[in-house]
């Protein structure tokens, strides 16, 4: 048995017990170089890193060797940067990313050994980011700031609902100033991170470590804010950090799920310094940005299962139906490519129905008869008003009739009802569209379809 398996099995065992992001943030980095006379030695990126790990998991790391056998009474840390490169994945670097300074002041210093942040995730990049009307300003305001030089507004808030683009808006931002500007020291993490690393240094009387590390940075990136709500010792040491930084003309960015005014539990004076730069709303997607989100998912996918075919009607059927978020829309078509590859089928719209019925059920909603108008008129790229007004022409009258069909299959209104929604007309206007409908899907294949997928997206 080697130090290194011994290690290794240690690692496994610390990664179940303290959770995932403590062990990719303190043990994950480390690297055993040899045990020898009861002194374990490691290689850490900083003395910092080595000396928190020594403090707050020194005795659970010696006890691990002792059940591996090893009479482990010391641990040593030596700084390498061999163990900063190993502890990164490759093609991706952790945030903050520092570079070497001619400063020797005490602030300087502690930038060395700044705290590691939240690792950046190489997909999330500028030219991954798919740009539509729902987050053009978010976009446009990521991409000013990543150019770095003057700050041109500050800080800059991102703000949207789960899983519309923060944070991989922020991601773009660390890696565009990382390419451009390699002397920058650019920190990003959570606001949970932000906060457990307060209390730690508030538990170990360390603030003014803490204080010189993060107030060092020259680009402070903090993802959902909103968690440090009614956490009142903590934002009171971010409310310090961010004044500081904003003084320094250091450049600050947030996200939060919502506008800084309308986080309850924030402190006014933290909702007033956040609204002084940019606040720029991600909102949430239209079914453009869906559509353009799976089209530029398709060629990876493709790629990755060449023998699998796709209907294109299932790619306008997942952008009109699943708009909940994006991570579920990409989930949704990276299921489908799974289980076609696994069972070697052509991903068409049963399928699709088949394999993704949960999330299906999940986006259910009762319809209603302006939901069908406005869905029919969007999908014969015609206004609403068209559909009510009393236009004969057959680019009008046939989707009127096929939203009348729709609307007499899909809910439980009456047919004098659903005549007063299409512009106050008679029952019997409405019976004569269904009939008619119902000839045609016989008939014309072309309507048969439209029908059907007009059905799948609005069928609760």
């Amino acid at each position: 048995m080697s130090d290194t398996d011994a290690w290794g099995r240690i690692c496994t065992d610390m990664k179940s017990t303290i959770g995932k992001e403590a062990y990719q943030s303190w043990i994950d980095p480390l690297a055993l170089h040899k045990i020898e006379q009861g002194i374990a030695h490691f290689a850490a990126p900083t003395s910092f890193i080595g000396r928190w790990v020594d403090r707050n998991y020194g005795e659970r790391i010696r006890s691990s060797f002792a059940r591996e056998g090893y009479s482990v009474t010391r641990l040593d840390f030596s700084v390498s940067p061999a163990a900063r490169k190993a502890a990164t994945p490759a093609g991706q670097r952790s945030a903050p990313l520092n570079a070497p300074s001619a400063k020797t002041t005490a602030t300087a210093h502690a930038a060395e050994e700044e705290l590691p942040g939240s690792p950046l995730d190489p997909r999330f990049t500028f030219d991954s980011f798919v740009v539509g009307k729902p987050n053009e300003l978010a976009h446009a305001a990521a991409r000013r700031v990543a150019e770095g030089g003057e700050v041109a507004f500050n800080p800059l808030v991102l703000y949207g609902g789960v899983g519309l683009g923060k944070t991989h808006l922020m991601h773009a931002i660390a890696w565009k100033l990382q390419q451009d500007n390699p002397g920058f020291r650019v920190l990003y993490l959570s606001a949970e991170q932000f906060m457990y690393r307060f209390v730690q240094a508030l538990r170990f009387r360390d603030t003014i470590s803490f204080k010189q590390m993060f107030r060092s940075v020259d680009v402070l990136m903090v993802d959902d804010v909103q968690f440090i709500a009614g956490k009142d010792s903590t934002q009171e040491e971010f409310f310090h950090t961010f004044n500081a930084l904003i003084d320094q003309n250091k450049q600050v960015i947030i996200s939060a799920d919502r506008a800084p005014g309308e986080i309850d539990g924030m402190e006014d004076r933290i909702k007033s310094r956040l609204q002084w730069g940019l606040v720029a709303d991600i909102h949430p997607t239209d079914y453009e940005l869906r559509l353009g989100i799976l089209q530029a998912k398709l060629d990876a996918q493709r790629a990755q299962h060449p023998n699998v075919t796709i209907d294109p009607k299932v790619i306008d059927f997942l952008a009109h139906r699943i708009s909940s978020n994006v991570r579920v829309l990409e989930g949704a078509l990276t299921r489908l490519y799974a289980f076609a590859s696994l069972v070697g089928r052509h991903i068409d719209l049963d399928m699709t129905h088949e394999c993704l019925t949960d999330l299906l059920r999940a986006s259910e909603r009762k319809v209603t008869i302006e939901e069908i108008m406005r869905k029919v008129a969007e999908y014969y790229h015609l206004r609403m008003n068209d559909l009510m007004s009393a236009r004969r022409a057959r680019v009008v009258a046939r989707p009127r009739q096929v939203a009348m069909y729709l609307a007499k299959t899909l809910t439980s209104k009456s047919l004098p009802e659903i005549g007063r929604k299409f512009g106050g007309r008679d029952h019997t206007t409405v019976i004569h569209a269904v009939k008619r409908v119902e000839e045609l899907k016989q008939t014309d294949s072309q309507i048969a379809d439209d029908v059907e997928l007009l059905r799948r997206m609005l069928e609760a």
